[in-house]
Parts: C-alpha cells; sequence; structure tokens
C-alpha cells in the first residue's frame, strides 16, 4: 500500500494484488520531457490492452505497475502511450512479461492545434451529453464549450501570467487590559493552508507577503501530544504556562484541544463531489496534474459504502462521474486521469451543480460534502462572493459540507478559497506539492474530511488581580464578538477526527513593570471600580478561566464545558511541544515583521525548535525553512529543496 500511496496516480486500484503477486508485477517507469529537456506533467501514460495507464508527476516521471493476472506466462508485445491535449502522441512497443522492470522515456512536442475549453474523455454516455447539451467528438470523448483555434499553431501551456495573489488584510490586535476588557473570544482555526503556502514561497527563495502569514494556521500545522479525550467526549483540552523566550518578563499561556482519533474504517459513508476547476489556468504541473494525483491519493482510502462523484468547470460546468462506489477506483481514477485545462472559469456554476449533484445522493447521517480542487481564480458566470457565500451556508444548512483545496501560484485567491471553507463548515488547504497532498488526504484523512465536533468557540476570562495585559497570538479573522459565544446561531469553525488546535496568549502578569501599550478605554462613569474578590482567586492560583462551547456534528444545540488557568510553576520552563508551537508562533512574528515581537530572533526560533523535532519530517522541514530564510534575508546563495521524499 505504501508504493501506491507514495507514487504517482495509479489506474485500478480496487483490485490490488497481494504481496506475493506485487513481486512479479511487472513495472514499467520514465519520463516525459519536451525537446529542450524539461519534465512534462500531466502526460497520460497508457498500455490500452492491459487496461492500466497513469499520469506523469511535477517531475515528468511514471510508474505503471501491471498485475500479473493480466499477463500471461511468455513475454508479451503491447504498445504504450504518452499523450496530453496540446503535445503530439507517442507510442511505443514494448514486450512485457512478469517481473520485468522496464524503462521508457518519451519527448514530446507542441502540437498544432489549441483548445479553449475542456475535453473531458471516457464518459462518452449520449444521455449526459444531451443533458449537457454538447457534441459528441468521437467514442467516449464529448468537449464541453469548447472550439479548436482553425490554424491556429501554438502550444496550449499558457505564458507566465502576472501575480494577482490576493490575501485578506491582517490587523494585529494589541495588548488589552483585564480590567477593562476581561473577555477575549473567538472561534477555533483547524486549517493549515497559510503554512504550506509560506513553504512554498520559501522553498522559491522569496519571503511571503505578510498577510499571507497567519500565525495559527503556522503553529496548527503541526501534530502535539496532547491527551486524549475521555470517553464520550468528542475532545479533550489541556492548558500551561512559561516564560515568553522574547521578553522574559511576559509569559505565555498555551490552550490545546485534542479532537478524538476515529479509525476510518469506521467513519460514517461518504458522499463526496469533487468539483475540479479546469479552466485555462490551472494547465501547470503544479496545478491540474497535482490535483489529479492528490485525489488518486483520496480515492485510494475509499471503502465500498463510499461514493463519488466528479463535476467539473471551465466555460462551462459538467457532470463527469455520476455517483460511483469507492470500490470501483479503477473508474473513478480514469475519469480523474483524463481531464484536461482550458478555457475561461465559470466557479458559481461548478459549484452549484456540484452541490446539486450532492443533494441528488444525500446520505443521512453520513458525511456529504463538496471537494473543491482550484487556484481560486473565478473570473466568468455568477461569481460574486456575496452570491457563492450564501449558495454555500444555504447547502451547509441542509448538511452538505465544503472542503477546499489550494492549489497553484501567481493568481491564489487564498482570501475566497478560505471564506468559502469557512461558511461551509470545512477546512482550507493549500496543496504545493505530493507530500502535501499526502498529509492532508492520507495521513489526517480523517481530520481533514470528517467533523467531531463543530462551531467550536473558545472564550477566555482573564483574572486583573493576576494579568495586567493580555493578547492572543493569531486567530485575527476569527474574532467573535463576546455575546456571540452564548448564541448558537453564529456560525464558527470545526473540528475533524484526530485533529489537535492550538492557541496562545501573552500576558503581563501583574507586579511586572507594563512595558507595553494597552488599548484601554477612558475611566469609566458609573461602573464601580474591580471588587476584591479576583484577589481571592488569584491566591488560588488562577490566571484565567476557559470556557468552551460546541456542537455535536448533526446537533443545533451548543454545550459549554470549562477549565481553569493556574500560574507556572516557580522555575517553569519552555520544553517540548510548547517549545516547539512558540518556535513556530515566533517565526511567524518575524515573518510577519510584527510590532510584538520584541526580541524574537531567528536564532532563538532555532534553538527552540531544534531539540524538539522528535524526529519529525515534518518539524526538521521546519527546521530547515527558517534556516533557508535565514539566508533570503542576507541575500546568500540558495540550493534547491525539494519535497520531503528527495531529502
Amino acid at each position: 500500500m505504501k508504493r501506491i500511496l507514495s507514487g504517482a496516480l495509479l489506474v485500478l486500484l480496487a483490485a490490488m494484488p497481494s504481496a506475493a503477486a506485487q513481486e512479479s508485477a511487472a513495472v514499467v517507469s520514465g519520463r516525459v520531457t519536451n525537446p529542450s529537456g524539461a519534465p512534462e506533467a500531466g502526460v497520460l501514460i497508457r498500455i490500452e490492452a492491459l487496461n492500466v495507464g497513469t499520469p506523469t508527476g511535477a517531475d515528468g516521471r511514471y510508474r505503471l505497475v501491471i498485475p500479473n493476472a493480466r499477463l500471461g506466462s511468455a513475454p508479451r508485445n503491447v504498445n504504450i502511450t504518452a499523450s496530453r491535449v496540446g503535445l503530439s502522441t507517442q507510442s511505443v512497443s514494448i514486450a512485457v512479461a512478469p517481473g520485468a522492470r522496464l524503462t521508457q522515456n518519451f519527448q514530446l512536442v507542441p502540437s498544432s492545434v489549441s483548445l479553449e475549453g475542456i475535453v473531458v474523455q471516457g464518459v462518452g454516455a449520449e444521455r449526459r451529453q444531451r443533458q449537457l447539451g454538447v457534441a459528441t467528438q468521437d467514442a467516449g470523448t464529448y468537449e464541453l464549450s469548447g472550439r479548436a483555434a482553425a490554424g491556429a499553431v501554438q502550444s496550449v501551456s499558457p505564458r507566465e501570467p502576472p501575480n494577482t495573489e490576493s490575501y485578506a488584510a491582517i490587523d494585529e490586535p494589541g495588548f488589552r487590559s483585564p480590567r477593562t476588557a476581561p473577555l477575549s473570544t473567538f472561534s477555533i482555526d483547524v486549517d493549515r493552508a497559510s503554512y504550506s503556502n509560506v513553504r512554498r514561497f520559501l522553498r522559491e527563495g522569496q519571503r511571503p507577503p505578510k498577510d499571507a502569514v497567519r500565525i495559527e494556521e503556522l503553529v496548527n500545522y503541526f501534530a502535539y501530544r496532547y491527551a486524549e479525550p475521555r470517553p464520550g467526549q468528542p475532545f479533550s483540552v489541556a492548558t500551561d504556562v512559561a516564560p515568553a523566550p522574547w521578553n522574559s518578563r511576559h509569559q505565555l499561556v498555551r490552550i490545546g484541544l485534542q479532537g478524538r482519533h476515529v479509525d476510518t474504517r469506521d467513519l460514517p459513508p461518504s458522499n463526496l463531489v469533487f468539483l475540479v476547476d479546469v479552466s485555462g489556468s490551472m494547465s501547470p504541473a503544479n496545478r491540474l496534474p497535482l490535483v489529479k494525483e492528490a485525489l488518486g491519493m483520496l480515492v485510494a482510502n475509499l471503502r465500498p459504502q463510499d461514493r463519488i462523484s466528479i463535476v467539473v468547470y471551465a466555460g462551462a460546468a459538467g457532470l463527469v462521474l455520476e455517483p460511483t462506489p469507492g470500490d470501483q477506483k479503477g473508474r473513478i481514477l480514469e475519469a480523474l486521469e483524463r481531464l484536461r485545462a482550458g478555457g475561461s472559469t465559470a466557479g458559481g456554476a461548478g459549484l452549484r451543480l456540484a452541490y446539486d449533484v450532492a443533494r441528488r445522493s444525500y446520505v443521512a447521517g453520513g458525511n456529504n460534502r463538496v471537494i473543491l480542487a482550484t487556484d481560486g481564480d473565478f473570473n466568468v458566470g455568477a461569481s460574486s462572493d456575496g452570491e457563492m457565500f450564501r449558495l454555500i451556508e444555504e447547502r451547509r444548512q441542509e448538511g452538505t459540507s465544503l472542503t477546499v483545496l489550494g492549489f497553484g501560484m501567481g493568481n491564489l485567491k487564498d482570501s475566497k478559497m478560505e471564506g468559502m471553507a469557512d461558511r461551509g463548515n470545512g477546512s482550507y488547504a493549500y496543496i504545493d506539492s505530493r507530500d502535501e497532498a499526502r498529509k492532508a488526504l492520507v495521513s489526517e484523512f480523517g481530520g481533514t474530511l470528517f467533523t467531531i465536533a463543530k462551531d467550536v468557540k473558545l472564550q477566555v476570562e482573564f483574572n486583573p488581580a493576576a494579568v495586567a495585559a493580555y493578547r492572543l497570538i493569531g486567530y485575527e479573522n476569527r474574532a467573535l464578538r463576546n455575546e456571540e459565544f452564548t448564541d448558537d446561531r453564529r456560525d464558527a469553525g470545526d473540528m475533524g477526527a484526530g485533529h489537535s488546535v492550538t492557541a496562545l496568549y501573552e500576558i503581563v502578569p501583574v507586579g511586572v513593570p507594563l512595558d507595553v501599550r494597552v488599548g484601554d478605554t477612558s475611566p469609566l462613569r458609573y461602573q464601580q471600580p474591580a471588587a476584591a474578590a479576583p484577589r481571592t482567586r488569584a491566591r488560588h492560583g488562577e490566571l484565567a478561566f476557559v470556557r468552551l462551547r460546541y456542537k455535536a456534528p448533526n446537533g443545533d444545540t451548543s454545550r459549554e464545558v470549562s477549565y481553569p488557568v493556574r500560574r507556572p510553576r516557580p522555575g517553569a520552563e519552555l520544553q517540548g511541544d510548547f517549545a516547539f508551537a512558540v518556535a513556530v508562533a515566533q517565526f511567524g512574528m518575524l515573518l510577519r515583521d510584527s510590532e510584538h515581537r520584541g526580541g524574537a530572533s531567528l536564532e532563538g526560533v532555532l534553538s527552540l525548535a531544534r531539540p524538539n523535532t522528535r524526529n519529525d519530517p515534518y518539524r526538521r522541514e521546519f527546521v530547515a525553512l527558517v534556516e533557508r530564510f535565514d539566508r533570503i534575508a542576507r541575500n546568500e546563495p540558495l540550493q534547491p529543496m525539494g519535497e520531503l521524499a528527495e531529502r
């Protein structure tokens, strides 16, 4: 199974052979390049006679595994073909036998036909073509809003577009006084998109835009060792306190939530609709080819009781795959493989069609979800943010969630995709590599797609007798009004199976010289001064009191739990997971050039992170990214930084 999950998208996983059969399976591998030697991604490599195929990855490489059951005892001559829209097709005869290990490379040149729109193959049902209003091109092929550019001689590979990426502005709040503002209220956030997007910039040798850095998403990208919840509870809650490394007179409060781990075999049936953006902007290797590879990894986890549909949108929206059982992996992967990019984007129409398909195959008590894979560049049709957000909220009320997977660079619409996922009771992930696809859709499969608690809100009340000032680190776009904490009509973040959530507060203890600016109000005329009651609580060692509200996945009424935060023990130090989380937050402050960074430094980040990697490849990668950022800041030469599997 590891071979399947770590390789490129493989066809016909449903009939996966046993370990003994795999030993005698034939393997054909190689690389596809253009005349200049550059790799060509998304090229379909296929042996029609054996009904197997796979697309090339971003590096142009492919690997075909041919089960022994499809081969006779003697070598068999078959044709292996490499093809992609906009490139010449090449076919070569090879001899294949059980246990053979063959290498076959291809060099493809641009073809003389340019298509505008999307060509979807392998779904040639005449009834579906009539419903979509499309014309049959040949057996098993139809075109959505496509037209051949007669006489045009050009490659379909688009020119590099201008950078139109967009991010929501982040306004870091300052310190507040518990005497005038004792409550801090926010919605949890389990998105991790900001971290992988920041990683993409650093890999390319660039400093990320400040508004691309959401510190809470950097911190929550990593797994932490919180205690498992008690039986019957969806999550556990832990709190601890330690000195702040960037200001030794300040303290940090960590609040950690750990979602219940669930065996994926025990999860309710899924009704998943893949909504795939196949517009022209999705042509590059790190977009549609990576989308197909990522969704293929998810398909490998499907069970017979799950259902998959595929909807695409470009100049028009269309249904590519009717709801299909999860054990028909070959059919699902075949439909994914044949997707091609081209044309403009009608995102609104595609979203509506995907929701309609999900509604028709709705599973009561199951996981009904649209999974949108896009660069977020919605630019044609009914695409106003307000209209789409209202549609997402309406269908959320019907029980269909929305998960958003972002791809690509240059025109990434981060703010729009985050807003869509928030309103759809789903998560937003940015997929920059095979490793990230594997993390989000394989190793964290349950957390990405299955909700164990929804509308999770935190409210922290700070004790003015113990805390002179406080600030929440990150979560700027998750802030709630205090009265919304008990308002069950107010939507909030959801927690997936196995997910953990970490929130950090920086506090100035009472008795420490106040070295920060506090956003106090003018003295109040009609309010009484703080009573002596808080001092009694201070003697019992309470810094703050945490309240948490959440709903069951299918519930409408919230439940509340609460926990005190006690003073740290004398001599308490940052260590373990707490130290690593603070290292990540400190790095985020440096990337954002935060006014609250104090004495933060890259050396300080590394001194906390290096001893606490736990030999975790993602944590080791974080250390490498910090070191790389140091070289970027110094304008020093950089070496290429590949994926985890390449290091």
